[in-house]
């Protein structure tokens, strides 16, 4: 029931995949390990978040479309609220691959953003109710 709202995981799993080989690579050669570590932390927290929401509003999707926006906004309210947690337990400990995690997040988001953007519009959206097999 949920694998047509989620057609687009694929390839934004393959996206993140990208950007979690990719920017801890650079990180590591421009910083160091803890660079290296914080941003695959920031990438990883950024896609536990998007793939919990990603699930979470196709649930409420098929349950009733009119459920998307408010499960959406909750959704994105909670996201901030344990991202800021983290960050705030995280700075707590002075670990020095911080500033790298946030940095990270940063990076995730706005692949995963240019990521659906990109798939959306790609992507072949039957604009009827396709009927039920």
């Amino acid at each position: 029931m949920l694998g047509k709202r989620l057609k687009f995981l694929p390839f934004m799993l393959g996206v993140t995949a990208v950007v979690a080989v990719v920017a801890p690579l650079v990180a590591y050669l421009v910083v160091g390990s803890q660079a290296a570590l914080g941003v695959l932390a920031g990438v990883a927290l950024v896609a536990a978040s998007y793939l919990l929401s990603s699930f979470v509003i196709a649930w409420a999707d098929s349950i009733s479309p009119k459920l998307v926006l408010s499960v959406g906004l909750l959704m994105y309210g909670v996201k901030f609220t344990v991202l800021f947690l983290v960050l705030a337990v995280i700075a707590q400990t002075g670990w020095a691959g911080l500033r790298p995690m946030a940095i990270g997040i940063g990076i995730a988001a706005i692949a995963w953003t240019i990521g659906h953007a990109w798939w959306l519009w790609h992507a072949k959206i039957p604009y009827i109710d396709e009927p039920q097999k």
